[in-house]
């Protein structure tokens, strides 16, 4: 959503729904002479404001209108902002994010040892979209496992008959393409708790690397580990029904 299509709000809300503050933290901000609006010094934190009109500390303020961004999650951090699970994706990534009302999220989870595509963002529209089996949004995985694949893998996996262990209901087709004999690549339309894992364990094989190559359209290429970039929120928004 562009600025100019938001509608104005007092100048702590916005200063606080971008994690700069909160809200009664917004006086003492405005007071130092950080925030402008139109180039002149802000003067009241209550004053409704367009988003364009702000700048803090001369920069415009970050992703009003909603945050999302494509992550290159290296191995060895967790998806959660709980600091007692060990490493967290949040601790790479801007600290404001965490400040953000509503907060930024994972768009679902990656495991601690596995890397690539992770959708970040603070638009539950989109975390629901993205999340829910029936939109079927498709997932592609490289996986490497600790023994042969078995071309049987291909049209077991794709039947959807496949049940895993503890589970009531078979996994959605799957599309399974063997690159190498201990290497696969694997689409899914759900995202099941450990799902590539468990499913190869079905056949008693124990993926060794895994790594999440796209997310629907969304890759992590030209993106090194760890780092991230904005994506095109109008775009994502208009996919979502």
């Amino acid at each position: 959503m562009a600025m100019s299509d938001l509608k104005p709000r007092r100048l702590d809300q916005w200063l606080a729904n971008g994690g700069y503050c909160s809200r009664s933290e917004a006086r003492a901000l405005v007071r130092m002479g950080r925030v402008t609006l139109d180039g002149e010094r802000a003067r009241d934190p209550g004053e409704k404001t367009r988003a364009e009109a702000v700048r803090v500390d001369g920069e415009p303020l970050e992703a009003p209108g909603g945050l999302l961004a494509v992550f290159h999650k290296p191995a060895g951090y967790v998806c959660t902002h709980d600091g007692r699970e060990g490493p967290s994706v949040f601790d790479l990534l801007p600290p404001r994010w965490k400040r953000r009302n509503p907060v930024v999220t994972t768009v679902g989870r990656l495991d601690k040892d596995t890397t690539g595509v992770l959708l970040l963002t603070d638009i539950g529209a989109l975390v629901q979209h993205w999340t829910s089996p029936r939109h079927k949004v498709p997932k592609l995985y490289e996986v490497t496992v600790d023994g042969p694949i078995p071309e049987s893998l291909i049209e077991l996996f794709a039947r959807g008959t496949l049940m895993m262990e503890d589970e009531d209901k078979p996994c959605l087709p799957a599309r399974l393409e063997i690159t190498g004999a201990n290497q696969a690549r694997l689409e899914l339309t759900e995202g099941r708790y450990h799902q590539v894992k468990r499913m190869f364990a079905t056949q008693g094989l124990t993926v060794t690397r895994l790594h999440r190559s796209h997310f629907g359209t969304y890759t992590v290429e030209g993106l090194a580990e760890g780092a991230w970039r904005f994506l095109d929120l109008a775009e994502a928004m208009g996919g979502v029904s």
